[in-house]
């Protein structure tokens, strides 16, 4: 199994944190620089606590203690500013056409997608998608696009599958969730406050809350039960929907591998009522 980052120990252990920690813990995540290089009396001067809660932090999160911690900041830090120095060097390039620059920075995102995901959860997610009675996909705004791509492909799949309007969604839709019911939420700068709305009014639904976020620490990210990021370990003022798709394809892959017998029934019988309609040419 692969290493965990930094921001996935944060994340899983975060509704444990004292106030404190989730002061320091929330600091670490915004300034990996002063975290990788600050004594931990410093960190604490910054963020307004002690130098004992600070270190407290480090045996919170599985450390052995605020050197450990500090080994740990060092070692992600230093693989986000690698991939932040490939895209500002093509950047600067001015004789490398735009076009083949926008292309390096995708490349650079897709390149760290897969070592910040953590595999667990996404067969977590994968699993708790097969065996939902429903599927709710919120995809509000710019994100809108990821959503029905998620959503023709889940349909595909299974039945029960359903979307938001890019405007928001309808109470009636909601209060058809069970605790069974899994609403998927998409959420990128700018955080849209309806998906925080939308992720409450779920939960009091009592169904599970998968996020496909860019941080594991935005607010949907620290609201859902999975969280499944994009841009851990960069920070680009822009959002990528190639790294999104990437994101859900790895998601359906697993969906497919896991569900095999009952996606290949639905597809015989789509593949009957196409042809019944001449749907397609060929």
């Amino acid at each position: 199994m692969e290493e965990k980052t930094l921001f996935h120990i944060i994340k899983e252990r975060f509704p444990s944190l004292s106030p404190g920690q989730k002061k320091v813990a929330e600091f670490i995540k915004r300034h990996m620089d002063e975290g990788a290089l600050q004594t931990a009396y410093q960190i604490g001067q910054k963020v307004g606590v002690s130098e004992t809660t600070v270190i407290r932090l480090a045996y919170a999160l599985g450390f052995g203690g605020f050197s450990d911690l500090q080994e740990k900041i060092r070692k992600d830090w230093l693989f986000k500013q690698q991939a932040e120095n490939e895209v500002t060097v093509a950047g600067k390039d001015r004789d490398v056409p735009i076009f083949e620059r926008i292309i390096d920075r995708e490349r650079v995102l897709l390149d760290q997608l897969l070592p910040q995901l953590n595999p667990e959860d996404l067969w977590k997610a994968v699993e708790s998608i097969i065996e939902a009675d429903r599927v709710y996909i919120g995809s509000i705004g710019s994100t809108y696009a990821a959503g029905y791509w998620l959503y023709y492909s889940l349909r595909q799949m299974r039945k029960d599958v359903f979307l938001s309007s890019p405007n928001g969604y309808l109470p009636e839709e909601i209060c058809e969730l069970t605790g069974k019911s899994v609403v998927v939420v998409f959420s990128y700068p700018r955080y849209r406050r309806e998906v925080l709305k939308l992720v409450n009014l779920a939960k009091n639904q009592h169904a599970k809350i998968l996020a496909i976020t860019n941080r594991q620490l935005s607010p949907a990210g620290q609201a859902a039960d999975i969280a499944l990021t994009t841009e851990e370990q960069t920070d680009f003022s822009h959002n990528s929907i190639a790294s999104v798709i990437s994101l859900l394809e790895v998601l359906i892959a697993g969906i497919q591998s896991r569900d095999e017998e009952r996606i290949n029934l639905r597809q015989q019988q789509l593949e009957q009522l196409y042809a019944n309609q001449e749907l397609f040419l060929e």
